[in-house]
C-alpha cells in the first residue's frame, strides 16, 4: 500500500467517524426537542390544573358558605314548627 493509500483510508475512517458523530448528534438534538415539546405541553397542563384548582377552592368556599345558610334556616324552620307544634 502507498502512502496515498494509507492517507486515503485514514481520511475515509476520519470521515466515518465524523459521519456516526454528527448522526449521534442530530439524534440526540431531536430527542432534546421532543423532550423540549413535552416539558412545555405539561407545564401550560401544570398552569390549567392550577386554574383549575382555584375555581373549585373558590366554589367549595362558596357551597360551604350556602351549606351553613341552609342549616341556619333548617333550624330556624325546624323551630318554628316545634313552637307551632306546642301551640296546638
Amino acid at each position: 500500500m502507498s502512502r496515498f493509500d494509507d492517507a486515503l483510508a485514514r481520511f475515509t475512517a476520519a470521515l466515518d467517524r465524523l459521519e456516526a458523530c454528527a448522526e449521534e448528534r442530530a439524534e440526540h438534538l431531536a430527542k432534546t426537542a421532543g423532550a423540549e415539546a413535552e416539558l412545555s405541553l405539561l407545564k401550560e397542563e401544570r398552569e390549567r390544573l392550577i386554574t383549575r384548582i382555584a375555581e373549585l377552592e373558590e366554589e367549595s368556599r362558596s357551597l360551604a358558605g350556602l351549606t351553613a345558610e341552609v342549616e341556619d334556616r333548617l333550624d330556624s324552620a325546624i323551630t318554628e314548627i316545634r313552637e307551632a307544634l306546642r301551640h296546638n
